[in-house]
């Protein structure tokens, strides 16, 4: 081959390739551009979450919330969802470690707030996002993490492309019952029952026992608030409060709350300084005097302490009381109902609830 063609094919073979590279150069810089201004690199573009769903076939809404999830996935062209119904012999705890077990990227609760917290305890410790889908009365923690509670598109929208977070959890344990009183059938007085929210001692469990089921499905958490009216003119307790390693305190109210954050339904926030990861529980005092006048102070005190206004008389016939602890040990006279997260764990004489910081992933909105 002459000389001269040699040296052209040559030139030909380095142009292509030059021009090869640089094609390739720009289209990474084009997809790097792209991902730098939408805050999403391109293998995360690529990434096909498998969505694993816990859900209650009991609620009138899980048809719609099921129907909603397969559509949107498969308009997103995300792997099939996986569905694990609830029991009543389990209400989520078995369920979401199977979707552990089975590969689940992120497990979403799609229930009620009996549902969501069945489904932590199987999630804690596990570093896998917990999604939730609220789908009951009260959505407690959705209500806390500011999530959707109506709209079942925008609450996936937060799942699939949300941030997550880590949060503590709270542990209550009935340490002794009123001689002859028998547990709820569902209730094992060795657990250390989980709460995401709030669990108390006295009128608060006494108003979340007495709620109408039907009631609860017609009104929401009104209901809550009809059942508690049964329960104005009822006796205070007298109970013993132990704040970590202080010396017991003893006190007449109506009710001891634990709170692990304590924003409730109705735009009631309970606990105001409370922080969901702060490795910390607030504790709230209850008490009123004075019949209904006792009752209508006390609501004053719970909106104005929402708004950031707190009440320095040193006299009050309705007022709660705030302290944080790690540990909390509560002792009736005579025994009280018990809730954690408004599942009712029967009458109790003696209540231990402590902090779990840091062991359970939620996803959250950006």
């Amino acid at each position: 081959m002459p000389w001269e063609l040699t040296v052209g094919v040559s030139a030909l073979i380095i142009g292509v390739t030059a021009l090869v590279a640089a094609f390739l150069v720009l289209r990474r810089s084009r997809a790097r551009e792209r991902s730098e201004g939408t805050g999403v690199a391109p293998q995360e573009k690529t990434q096909r979450p498998q969505l694993a769903l816990v859900v209650n076939p009991s609620k009138e809404h899980t048809a719609h919330v099921v129907s909603t999830v397969r559509r949107l996935a498969a308009e997103a062209a995300l792997p099939a969802p996986r569905f694990y119904d609830t029991t009543k012999e389990d209400p989520g705890t078995g369920q979401s470690r199977q979707a552990l077990a089975d590969g689940a990227d992120v497990v979403v609760a799609a229930g009620g707030d009996g549902t969501v917290r069945a489904v932590a305890e199987g999630m804690v410790g596990s570093g896998v996002p917990m999604g939730i889908i609220p789908a009951g009365t009260g959505n407690l923690l959705a209500r806390n993490l500011d999530l959707p509670l109506t709209d079942v598109a925008e609450a996936l929208t937060i799942v699939l492309g949300g941030v997550d977070r880590t949060i503590d959890v709270g542990r209550a344990r009935i340490t002794e019952r009123p001689p002859g009183e028998e547990p709820p059938t569902d209730v094992d007085d060795d657990t250390a029952h989980i709460f995401l929210v709030i669990g108390g001692l006295g009128f608060d469990a006494a108003m979340v026992a007495d709620a109408d089921d039907q009631l609860k499905a017609r009104m929401g958490w009104v209901a809550y608030f009809l059942a508690g009216a049964r329960h104005l003119h009822g006796r205070r307790m007298r109970a013993t409060i132990t704040i970590d390693d202080t010396d017991p305190v003893e006190a007449r109210l109506r009710s001891v709350m634990v709170g692990n954050c304590g924003r409730l339904p109705g735009g009631i926030t309970l606990l105001p300084d409370a922080v969901i990861d702060d490795g910390v529980l607030d504790v709230a005092a209850i008490d009123t005097r004075g019949g209904l006048a006792g009752w209508a102070q006390l609501f004053g005190e719970v909106v104005a302490q929402g708004m950031g206004v707190h009440n320095e008389a040193r006299i009050k016939i309705g007022r709660i009381d705030h302290t944080r602890a790690r540990r909390v040990q509560i002792r009736v006279d005579g025994g009280e109902q018990a809730q954690v997260d408004g599942d009712v764990l029967g009458k109790a004489v003696a209540m231990e609830t402590w902090v779990e910081p840091g062991v359970l992933v939620v996803r959250t909105a950006a």
